[in-house]
């Protein structure tokens, strides 16, 4: 489903990432683990079109999306749920699930905002209220619920369990693996390496810029460097 190659990017001056190789197959769960400042984030906003790439290959479902905007990779069924949440703190719970829906204007999108609020029963309790009143863990079900509300055929998940409750991650995390069931793909990543792994088919380790290690995610937790250096093992 997604292909990447030598993916490359900048901050000014500075390189962050430096050559990328990944790829997710339709129906996976793949998680991408490291320390904090490792590319983590930037490699999902390249991926998401916000972050520009200075070189390599992007490809989704076949096409190349290299040098495809952000609203055209959405369109295409490539969307993200931001670290930090980034949810829009001054409008309702339903109008920030509208705006994730903001390619379509059909009946579909009642009926998608009915399976949101499925998915995550507080978000119906809440949807007329403020946004920016929701707690750490609502906020987090929010901007998940968001993606989703652009029928992604692979949803990129970045840092969902930061700041959260171990009660509400473990919340999290199931819902995560819900999506198999909706034929949502998923590309996660985390710095909590264990829950990321243990909810995952395959897995990648990022440091400073480069994938160091990768394969079956059961084979990285019990591999003792992964266990040394993530999971405090």
């Amino acid at each position: 489903m997604l292909s990447v190659e030598g993916l490359r990017s900048k901050y000014g001056r500075i390189e962050v990432l430096h050559g990328i190789d990944l790829d997710v197959k339709s129906g996976e769960i793949v998680s991408v683990i490291g320390a904090n400042g490792a590319g983590k984030t930037t490699l999902l906003r390249c991926l998401s079109g916000v972050q520009p790439a200075s070189g390599g290959q992007l490809v989704f479902r076949g096409d190349d999306i290299s040098r495809l905007p952000a609203h055209r990779r959405v369109g295409l069924g490539l969307a993200q749920s931001p670290e930090g949440r980034q949810i829009f703190t001054n409008l309702s719970v339903e109008e920030n699930l509208r705006l994730g829906a903001y390619l379509f204007a059909d009946d579909r999108v009642e009926k998608d905002m009915a399976d949101a609020f499925a998915m995550f029963p507080v978000l119906r309790e809440k949807r007329n209220l403020s946004a920016g009143g929701l707690s750490g863990g609502q906020q987090q079900m929010l901007a998940i619920a968001r993606a989703l509300m652009a029928r992604p055929t692979c949803l990129l998940l970045d840092e969902p369990s930061m700041g959260l409750a171990p009660i509400l991650v473990d919340q999290i995390l199931e819902v995560v693996k819900s999506l198999r069931s909706l034929d949502v793909t998923v590309l996660l990543v985390e710095q909590n390496a264990f829950a990321a792994l243990s909810i995952a088919d395959r897995g990648y380790v990022m440091e400073t810029g480069r994938i160091t290690m990768s394969g079956p995610a059961a084979e990285l937790i019990a591999d003792p460097r992964i266990r040394e250096a993530y999971l405090g093992i």
